[in-house]
This record gives structure tokens, sequence and C-alpha cells, in this order.
């Protein structure tokens, strides 16, 4: 810096005399070992980019003499372009070497090798992800029960969808109705579900990719933020699909699950032994796979009864089979949207630092908001400051003049 020091009046030529003042910095490099253990910082990659051959960067920074004949760098506004395209070119070379991190997140987050992370669990994402797989189910089936006020339900809607028709027939209407109500309980469940899971996912996207990038803490942010950008996309993607799925399970009543009708003749048998416990009078009855349920209220409603109870297992049966198909959907859309996620989508992360110029590389040389509004206040200081000047001059003047 002290040979290129430039004492002209030039602003353009002025940058090189004020770079300490505004933020820039020197390092003295050494390849000596004797200053191992001395040294405050160790080079760990260097990239070196030259675009002379390109006219406008060539142009950008050229040393020059001003009017005077003083020598210094003039800098033209072509400098900041040429600075984004060397730093676009110099990603291409840093980015592969972050790239590594895709590998890691395929053993972690779909093969289920975790010898990179054996003592942090919170890192083994396949048994992570099927615990919350787990807990999802246990939180459905919790949600899902079938004692309380028992067949009252059943029977309110059943009166409310009767028509002129034979009175062993039972109403499509109804059994939909039922049906949306259930799905509608449970219908948040599904989506807190996915948030977690996507939350989770996002943590361990973000904590490989730091790990990998711990080197190049300058690109560190912006990997950062196109990590959260695509989970976020990934995210709004199960979020549409779940909210499809629900949809799906309120509009219809359909299995191809020979499960269903095994079990809905299976608790249909236990009909006999239920109404003798009404007709003797008993205010509960053990019912297997419920256990003791209170049939007390129910006596009112004998002409019903018997339509009432086929409805109410057939609803059982099935809804069975919706739980378990919400759970088993569930899991395959996680591990497929996982598998897209690390082979397919992590590559945006790359393409969002190593794209075009005007892309990331433009937002690393924007002003940040808070230096923008310090710009503009000081512009506006030094206004001020002008006027003043010329006030005093002004005033200097007429004193002078006065004077004589």
């Amino acid at each position: 810096m002290g040979p290129n020091w430039y004492s002209g009046k030039d602003k353009s030529m002025m940058l090189s005399n004020i770079l300490f003042r505004i933020g820039g910095c020197s390092m003295l490099l050494t390849n000596s070992r004797k200053w191992k253990n001395k040294a405050l910082l160790e080079l760990t990659c260097s990239v070196r980019t030259h675009i002379g051959s390109n006219e406008e960067a060539y142009n950008s920074c050229f040393q020059r003499e001003d009017d005077l004949g003083k020598k210094g760098f003039r800098l033209n506004r072509y400098l900041p372009k040429a600075g984004a395209r060397a730093l676009n070119i110099n990603l291409r070379i840093l980015v592969p070497k972050i790239a590594s991190s895709k590998e890691s997140l395929l053993k972690i987050l779909v093969r289920g090798e975790n010898y990179e992370y054996p003592n942090q669990k919170h890192m083994h994402c396949t048994a992570r992800l099927a615990e919350m797989l787990d807990e999802y189910s246990a939180e459905l089936h919790k949600c899902s029960v079938h004692t309380k006020n028992f067949m009252v339900n059943e029977i309110e809607v059943l009166q409310e969808t009767k028509g002129i028709e034979l009175p062993n027939t039972l109403p499509h209407t109804a059994f939909l109705t039922i049906l949306q109500q259930k799905v509608e309980e449970i219908s948040k469940l599904p989506r807190d579900f996915v948030e977690k899971v996507w939350a989770y996912i996002e943590y361990v996207v973000i904590s490989v990719l730091n790990q990998y990038s711990e080197n190049y803490h300058q690109l560190q942010l912006f990997i950062r933020r196109a990590a959260k950008k695509l989970v976020g996309k990934m995210k709004d993607r199960s979020i549409d699909w779940v909210t499809e799925n629900v949809q799906m399970e309120k509009g219809t009543d359909y299995t191809c699950n020979p499960g269903y009708m095994k079990e809905w003749h299976a608790l249909l048998a236990q009909q006999p032994k239920f109404f003798d416990a009404i007709v003797d009078g008993c205010h509960q009855v053990k019912i297997e796979g419920f256990g003791d349920v209170k049939v007390g209220h129910l006596r009112e409603f004998e002409l019903i009864l018997p339509q009432a109870f086929d409805f109410k297992m057939r609803v059982i049966a099935y809804w069975n089979v919706v739980l378990m198909r919400m759970v088993d959907n569930m899991a395959l859309h996680l591990q497929l949207s996982i598998r897209n996620l690390v082979s397919r989508e992590i590559e945006n992360v790359n393409n969002e630092l190593v794209g075009s110029p005007d892309g990331l590389i433009e937002r690393m040389l924007e002003e940040p908001p808070s230096v923008a509004n310090k710009r503009e206040r000081l512009n506006t200081s030094i206004k001020l400051l002008k006027e003043s000047q010329e006030v005093m001059a002004n005033i200097i003047d007429k004193i002078e003049i006065g004077g004589h």
C-alpha cells in the first residue's frame, strides 16, 4: 500500500488510501514451519481467479496518472460487476468441496449409517424419524375414542339421515357424515407432524452443511439461507400432500383391505351379548376390543339399536383401516421426500451459490439496510455541512466588506 499512496484530489483514485477505514485488512502469509505455533490463522484453501482478459474487468481498476500527474488507482463502475464475476468463478471451485456433504446426508437420512456421528443420537436420523412416526400413530389412535357416549352420535346421525326406505337399510350419507366428523377431529395432527419432521430435517441438513463449510465462514450464511429455503419448499409440498389426503379421506369410504370385513364380522358377532345386557337391565357390558362400555342410556332407543350397533361396528372397522392408511402413506411419503431432498433437491443449494452472477453473488454485494440508512444519514450530514460552509462563507465575506 505504501508505494501506491495517492496524494491527489481525484475521488475515484482515493479508495486505496482509506481501505483500513472502511473495513479492509491485510495479512502476512508464510509457509515457514517455525511460525506454526505463533500464527493466529491457518490457510486451508486458496483459490485464484484471473479475469484480466475481460475488457470490463481489466479497466475496472487501473493505475494511471491524474490531471496533475500524480499516480493512483482509478476505480470505475464496472468494479462490482467484475468482483461478482470473479467470486462466482471462485465459488464454482469451492462449492464442490462442500458438496461432499450430500454423501453424508445420504448416510444418515436414508441409509441409517451413523458411524460419522456415533455419540450424537440426535443425528441418528432414521431412528429418530421412526420414533416420530410411532408417536404420530399413537397420537392418532389416542384421539380415536369409541367408548365415550357409546353409539349416541351414530343414533343421532341415523335419525337425521333416515328417508322413505326399508327400515334396515343403512344410509350411505350417514356413514359419510360420521366419517367426515372423525377425520375432521384428527385433521390437524398430520399437518403438525409434517411440520415437526421437516423442522428436524432442516436442523440435520444445516448441521451437516455447516460442518462441511466450517472453513468457508463467508459462505455459511448463504448456505443456511439456501438450505432453509429448500427445506421450506419441501415442507410446503408435504403440507399440500397431507391436506389433499385428509380431503380424500373425508370424501369417500373405500378399502380393498380384507381385514375390514373380518374385523366388522368379529365385532358384529358380539351383538347378541350386547342386547342381552340391555334387556337384563345392565348398565355396563364388556365388548371385546373396547373393554367395559356403559349402555344404560341406550334403552330408550330400542327400535333403532340393531341398526345403530351394525353402523357403529362398520365405522370402527373402517376407521382402523383409515388410521393405518394415514400412517403408512405418511411413512412412504416422507421416505420418498427425504430421498428426493438428498438425491436431487440438495443440488439446488449448490446452484443457489454458483448460479448466475445476477443471483446470489449480486445479493452478497448488496448493502445491508442498516448500512444504507447510515449512508443516507451521512449524505444528509454532508449536505448540511456544505450548506453551513456556504452560509459561513457569506457571513465572513460580509464582515470583510463591512470592515473595509
